[in-house]
C-alpha cells in the first residue's frame, strides 16, 4: 500500500502508508490475506477467512531431490496462536525454517523422517528468537505446524499442535485416513479414556493446544511418522481452519475434488472456498500433495 496505489474498493482515492484509502476509508486487502503457490507437484493455499482482521497463517511448499537424484516434494503448513504475540511472524518464521532445512538436508540423503524431526526443532528455534527480550514482558510468539514430504514411494509427516495431514486415495472406494493426532485438550480426553470423541470436540476447550513452537512451549515433542502407500492418492496439510468444516477423513474426502492428483491447486482453493462458505470463522490454509507410486525395480 502507499506510494500513489489506487484504493481497490472506491477506485478514486488514494492509499497512504497506513494502507487505508484517503478518500473512502477503506482498508486495502494485504498481501497475506491470500495467497496461492503451485509447483508441479504440490500447489497451496491461503485466505485470511471471513472473521479475523489478518491472516496469521503461512505456508511453504518447494521440489527438491534426494541424494540418488529422485524427485521429493515439501508441504509445511503453520497456523500462528492468536492469544501469543506477533503469531503472524511465529508462522511464517517456522514455515521458512522448516523448509529451508528440509531442502538442505535431503539432498545430502538425510533420512525424510530424521530431516523432519530435526526441521521442526529448526523452526522451533526460529519462533523462539522472535520472543521478547524481557521474559514475560507479552506472551512469546507461537503456531503450530504440520509438514509433509514425498520422496521416493515414501510419505514423511510431521507435526506439533493441531494442524492435520490427511489421506486422500484416487480411488474414492478405498479408505481415507487422518495422518495426525491433535495437541489439544480434546484428544487428550479421548486419548485417556475419559470422554468420547464427539463429547471431548463439543467442549468448549476442545481447541485449546497442549503442543505447539514458541519460547514458553512445554517440552518440545515432535511427531513424526512414514507411511508406504500402496495406491496413488494426495495429501492434504493444512490448519484447523480448514478442518473445523471437514473434520473426519471421510468428510475430507468427500469435499475433495476427485481429480486433485492432476489439479492440486484448483483443489487447494476448493478446499479454502469450503471452509469460506461454511462461515471462515478463522483463518484457512491448504497444501494439496500428490503421491504417485513408484513403478519399476525400485518399487
Amino acid at each position: 500500500a502507499g506510494s500513489g496505489t489506487v484504493c481497490v474498493a472506491c477506485r478514486a482515492g488514494r492509499v497512504d502508508s497506513d494502507g487505508y484509502c484517503e478518500h473512502c476509508g477503506h482498508a486495502q486487502p494485504r498481501e497475506r490475506d491470500h495467497l496461492e503457490e503451485e509447483l508441479g507437484s504440490v500447489a497451496a493455499v491461503s485466505d485470511r477467512g471471513l472473521r479475523h482482521h489478518r491472516n496469521e497463517d503461512f505456508f511453504a511448499v518447494s521440489a527438491t531431490a534426494l541424494a540418488d537424484g529422485s524427485a521429493a516434494t515439501v508441504a509445511v503448513v503453520c497456523d500462528g496462536v492468536s492469544s501469543a504475540s506477533r503469531p503472524d511472524d511465529a508462522s511464517a518464521a517456522a514455515a521458512a525454517a522448516a523448509n529451508e532445512y528440509l531442502l538442505e538436508a535431503l539432498p545430502r540423503g538425510t533420512h525424510p523422517q530424521e530431516a523432519m524431526h530435526e526441521a521442526i526443532l529448526a523452526a522451533a528455534n526460529a519462533v523462539n528468537a522472535l520472543a521478547p527480550e524481557v521474559p514475560g514482558a507479552q506472551n512469546a510468539p507461537a503456531c503450530t505446524l504440520v509438514g509433509a514430504v514425498v520422496s521416493g514411494g515414501l510419505l514423511t509427516i510431521g507435526w506439533v499442535g493441531d494442524s492435520r495431514a490427511y489421506w486422500v486415495p484416487d480411488d474414492r472406494a478405498a479408505l481415507p485416513r487422518r495422518l495426525t493426532e491433535d495437541d489439544s485438550w480434546a484428544a487428550q480426553m479421548v486419548a485417556a479414556g475419559l470422554m468420547g470423541e464427539a463429547e471431548a470436540y463439543a467442549d468448549v476447550r476442545a481447541h485449546a493446544i497442549t503442543g505447539w513452537l514458541g519460547a514458553d512451549a512445554y517440552e518440545l515433542e515432535p511427531h513424526t511418522k512414514t507411511f508406504r502407500p500402496d495406491h496413488p492418492g494426495v495429501v492434504v496439510v493444512c490448519t484447523d481452519g480448514l478442518w473445523n468444516y471437514a473434520e473426519s477423513a471421510e468428510e475430507m474426502a468427500h469435499v475433495l475434488p476427485a481429480d486433485a492428483a492432476e489439479r492440486p491447486l484448483h483443489s487447494a482453493q476448493v478446499l479454502v472456498g469450503h471452509a469460506l462458505d461454511g462461515g471462515g470463522h478463522d483463518n484457512v490454509t491448504v497444501a494439496v500433495v500428490p503421491f504417485a507410486v513408484p513403478t519399476g525395480p525400485a518399487a
